[in-house]
């Protein structure tokens, strides 16, 4: 079981290796936020830099958005979370050949219905950590086919790579502007 894990956990797919049709041109700014590392590795670092941006937010200033009509903390770390499940779920059916194509979403209007402003940094870091091991326990069990495969969402294609270095990638950008606007 270990040296299964090793292989996969040291040679899998790294964002330099995607190619201009395993994505929309509008996620390249996200892919190039992850680092160069296998995506796996990617996940990882991600799950604990997550942990340490919730560790330098005051319990205070979890509602606190820096303008008005912008998300307030708990609803961008929401919304990171929330994502990650939609590019997760991307990524599964694309990993299985599913020719179906998938529509966009609309986060805006997941955040006023999503209750954020009324959960712990707790709650919210552990439904991240549940979520990100899914992530993690997903691609970690698929070979290099499985990750060049190709579905399509918004209208764009997309392989199940492509999904899996876009949910780093946007978690990397939600956190910057958080470490940035907010703290």
């Amino acid at each position: 079981m270990f040296l299964h894990w090793v292989f996969f956990y040291f040679y899998n797919m790294k964002a330099t290796e995607l190619t201009p049709e395993d994505y929309n041109p509008y996620y390249k700014g996200y892919i190039d936020l992850v680092e160069d590392v296998s995506l796996l590795i990617a996940l990882e670092k991600g799950r604990e830099q997550f942990k340490k941006l919730l560790a330098a937010i005051p319990d205070e200033k979890l509602v606190f958005a820096y303008a008005p009509e912008k998300w307030t903390i708990a609803e961008a770390l929401l919304h990171i979370i929330d994502t990650e499940r939609i590019f997760q779920y991307r990524a599964m059916r694309f990993s299985r050949l599913d020719a179906t194509p998938l529509p966009g979403f609309e986060q805006d209007d997941y955040v006023p219905v999503s209750g954020a402003n009324k959960r712990t940094k707790q709650s919210l870091l552990q439904e991240f950590l549940d979520v990100r091991a899914s992530t993690i326990s997903l691609f970690k069990h698929l070979n290099d086919d499985q990750l060049r495969f190709r579905g399509s969402a918004s209208n764009s294609p997309m392989s199940t790579a492509a999904a899996g270095f876009v949910l780093c990638g946007h978690q990397e950008h939600h956190s910057k502007i958080i470490l940035e606007r907010y703290i």
